[in-house]
């Protein structure tokens, strides 16, 4: 059997958070929820986002996510959220929540909401501050946190909502507990996949949720043939047409094309000009983790001669 790839965590997450930005708030954040006017569509500000991301020092954030919404008062303000979806517990991160926050107050001169997302195994990592006194001046940020870690305990409120993310927070935890698993993992991908299917979900959110479900939870190719074929009989015998073999590839086919876009629109940002060489490159690389990595390096990385020479280099290494 192949080696099980690695779990795609960040972007699903982000993606997720872009399509289902209100039932986010309501799932994890009930409180800040409450205070915004959802009869006015909240905006995404990504390029805002990379503005506030190049001038901050910063490493791990795929899903961080910015939005623009109208309080209930009339007022617009910022809701910053932060996501630490990896498997590791990171020390610079409280730093990180501070840093951006006062970037955003700074460009927009708005009162800032920052929320954080916690999706590592470390129980007792919950950073919820960071502060520093130096000569009588003090600075201190306190933000609101979730770790999805708690859900674990909650299992049967998860299966029972309609939320999307708690069906997200199922596929994250089961990815957690199935690393270097591949065979729990398809059965928890199955469980979880399962559970989608019978929430009476329409089929549009289905589809949506289904991919997310499908790039996070990544299996060998021999596990996910099985998995797939698992899923159409299931189908068959429920006569439940929701999703055809060809969909579910093509699923995969967009999680690539997602990534491709992703990773183009970092670039722009960062250097307004892509070379049609580094589109063309861009454009072959057919694994998700590896356009993954290039995102992330993208974000920080000093000039596209650089970017072009990272290139090469997973050129020459495939």
């Amino acid at each position: 059997m192949s080696e099980q790839p690695a779990a795609n965590y960040d972007t699903p997450w982000k993606e997720a958070l872009q399509q289902y930005f209100e039932p986010f708030l309501s799932f994890f954040f009930p409180r800040v929820h409450a205070l915004i006017d959802w009869g006015q569509i909240p905006e995404a500000l990504d390029k805002e986002l990379e503005q506030i991301l190049r001038q901050a020092d910063s490493g791990e954030r795929v899903a961080d996510k910015l939005f623009k919404v109208w309080l209930q008062n009339g007022e617009a303000t910022w809701v910053l959220i932060h996501g630490s979806v990896q498997s590791q517990s990171d020390s610079d991160f409280a730093r990180r929540m501070y840093q951006y926050n006062y970037r955003a107050f700074d460009l927009y001169e708005q009162q800032v909401i920052s929320l954080a997302v916690l999706g590592d195994q470390r129980a007792t990592w919950r950073p919820n501050k960071y502060s520093y006194v130096l000569g009588g001046c003090k600075v201190f940020i306190k933000f609101p946190v979730v770790k999805l870690l708690d859900y674990q305990a909650q299992w049967q409120d998860l299966e029972e909502s309609t939320n999307p993310f708690a069906i997200m927070t199922m596929a994250h935890l089961t990815t957690l507990m199935t690393q270097g698993k591949p065979q729990r993992r398809q059965q928890g991908k199955w469980d979880v996949v399962r559970k989608l299917l019978e929430k009476g979900y329409d089929q549009e959110d289905i589809r949506k949720l289904f991919r997310l479900l499908d790039w996070m939870m990544t299996l060998p190719e021999e596990l996910q043939q099985s998995f797939e074929e698992q899923l159409s009989r299931y189908q068959q015998e429920r006569r439940m047409p929701l999703l055809s073999h060809m969909e579910i590839r093509g699923m995969q086919r967009g999680a690539v094309q997602n990534a491709h876009e992703w990773l183009l629109e970092v670039l722009t940002i960062r250097f307004e000009v892509v070379p049609p060489e580094v589109i063309e490159a861009i454009n072959q690389i057919e694994e998700v983790s590896i356009l993954k990595q290039l995102h992330r390096q993208a974000i920080t990385i000093s000039s596209m001669v650089e970017f072009q020479k990272l290139l090469s280099y997973n050129q020459t290494d495939s």
